[in-house]
């Protein structure tokens, strides 16, 4: 699984940083999303996956 981040997108809401801040972090200049870990390991999927549904922008997306 690899995850895809449009920071053009993003609002910088920090769900995703809230909620797997393993993979998800937000920058110190504008709040968007940094993504730490583009293709976290299986045993973070669920987690993940639910913090891409989080998101309000639909910034975040995810391929195999």
């Amino acid at each position: 699984m690899k995850i895809h981040a449009d920071t053009g997108r993003c609002v910088g809401a920090g769900m995703c940083a809230l909620s797997v801040p393993e993979v998800f972090d937000q920058s110190e200049d504008d709040g968007t999303v940094v993504l730490l870990d583009p293709e976290p390991p299986g045993a973070r999927e669920a987690a993940v996956r639910r913090a891409v549904q989080l998101c309000p922008s639909g910034a975040l997306s995810l391929s195999p």
